[in-house]
């Protein structure tokens, strides 16, 4: 759904509890790409119902197929150069903790939790998964995660960096909206290199392309006339 310069894609599996399968996970990276096409300057990604995401679907989790359309999501999540918020509206379990880490921020409501319980199903999950949340959460909470299957609620979220802000969807909007009135070109630039998806050569383009921006001029301009300024991402 578009909403002003932000899109807000919904999760709807509620029957399933938003757990992934390989056509949602396609549909998900498709829906970021298209809003990203479409101009947004900020993405929201939510689930409908109670769950913000209740792991891989375990009828479709067997076989290469599922595993290459998560991980290719999840990887372009973390490449795509627009700001993408995380509202957690209740569990994310899994898959659903994979989805919520390669967002940029999260929301997080009183039912959000955080879980990554493959020591107790026997699945795995990949290096960048274990390093991001270990990154997030700190490696002491990551350990307990992965290792003791234990789970994470919103206020440790929140104490520990796995979560940005408590709130609701209607407060990740605001923030999304926020966002979106930053300059463009700086906030890519910033994503992608904390990201750590540039080389050093892209890194030095992004920055030379940042401070050569109309934006930049803008921003100078606004502090002149004593105004907010207004960043097109040129």
């Amino acid at each position: 759904v578009r909403d002003g310069d932000i899109s807000i894609l919904t999760l709807h599996r509620a029957d399933r509890r938003n757990a992934l399968n390989v056509e949602l996970c396609r549909a998900i990276l498709a829906s970021v790409q298209n809003a990203v096409a479409d101009g947004s300057r900020a993405i929201v990604v939510t689930g409908e119902g109670t769950a913000f995401c209740a792991g891989a679907d375990l009828d479709a989790v067997y076989g290469d197929e599922f595993l290459t359309a998560l991980y290719t999501m999840l990887h372009e999540l973390a490449r795509t150069p627009v700001p993408i918020i995380a509202a957690v509206n209740g569990p994310a379990i899994g898959a659903g903790t994979q989805l919520a880490i390669a967002c940029d921020l999260r929301v997080v409501d009183e039912r959000a939790k955080f879980a990554v319980p493959t020591a107790g199903n026997g699945m795995a999950v990949d290096a960048w998964t274990i390093r991001t949340l270990a990154e997030l959460a700190g490696h002491g909470r990551a350990r307990r995660v992965l290792l003791a299957a234990d789970s994470i609620d919103q206020t440790e979220a929140i104490g520990c960096g796995l979560a940005d802000r408590p709130g609701t969807l209607a407060e990740a909007i605001s923030w999304a909206h926020q966002i979106a009135n930053l300059a463009p070109l700086a906030l890519a630039h910033n994503k992608l290199v904390v990201n750590g998806v540039l080389d050093d050569d892209e890194i030095s383009a992004s920055f030379t392309a940042v401070w050569a921006s109309d934006d930049v001029k803008e921003a100078s301009l606004a502090r002149a006339e004593k105004r907010t300024p207004t960043f097109k991402g040129l």
